[in-house]
């Protein structure tokens, strides 16, 4: 996103008489930082950032301090993911009073992480290449109760839930968070714990940790039968 697109990124018409209230939630303070600078500057965008957070425990304590009207919600979160921030929040989604919605924003394109979040309750999913100006329009959007997507994502996302030949639920899949999937594909996809802790920024103690929670609950003995697991749902 560009410093000018958030400049041009003011809310128009109707929406120049109200603040939307926002909480950014993201594992990288960097990329938090980046979003803040250009959508909380109150004046031009109309949007009030009231708080941020980096992992799932984080978030829970933050958006029950602030009730803001959008949160916006990276899919990787430390803590369980998405997923379990949307698990937690469900009471404060279907408040008649103050709803807090939920607009995905994350690097991930991926179908099940889309769909996840959906499942759990999100509005809307965009990812990290939006503009400031739609950006902005997405959590004006998402605030008044509409649906908002990625335009590459929007598709498939109907396709998904509208389609009579969709893949059913994997009731396995949902057992892990999201951190356990990830590690799981690199697991699957040959990768040394080692290698698996530089990539996602986490202990190897971590990643072993991760490795027998996935092996628990997939029933699982070893690493041998996670990647035929993997392999058999197209995973690798």
């Amino acid at each position: 996103m560009s410093s000018d697109d958030a400049q041009q990124g003011e809310a128009g018409g109707e929406d120049q008489g109200r603040t939307v209230r926002v909480v950014l939630v993201d594992d990288h303070r960097m990329f938090r930082t980046g979003v803040q600078a250009e959508i909380g500057r109150t004046e031009q965008t109309r949007v009030e950032v009231v708080g941020e957070a980096a992992d799932v425990d984080q978030a829970i304590t933050v958006i029950t301090a602030t009730r803001p009207e959008v949160v916006l919600l990276d899919v990787h979160l430390p803590g369980g993911g998405g997923v379990e921030v949307l698990r937690r929040s469900a009471a404060m989604m279907v408040d008649p009073e103050r709803p807090v919605r939920f607009l995905a924003l994350s690097v991930s394109d991926a179908a099940e992480d889309v769909i996840g979040v959906i499942r759990g309750g999100a509005r809307g999913y965009v990812t990290k290449t939006i503009t400031g100006t739609d950006l902005v329009d997405a959590i004006f959007r998402v605030s008044d109760g509409d649906a908002v997507f990625s335009p590459r994502l929007a598709g498939f996302v109907l396709d998904a839930f509208a389609s009579t030949d969709a893949p059913p639920v994997d009731e396995d899949m949902d057992r892990l968070t999201q951190r356990e999937r990830e590690v799981l594909r690199l697991i699957a996809r040959g990768y040394a714990y080692k290698e698996i802790a530089k990539q996602l920024f986490i202990s190897v103690k971590t990643v072993e940790s991760h490795v027998s929670a996935v092996l628990r609950k997939l029933q699982l003995s070893n690493r041998h039968e996670l990647t035929r697991w993997a392999a058999a749902r197209r995973l690798v």
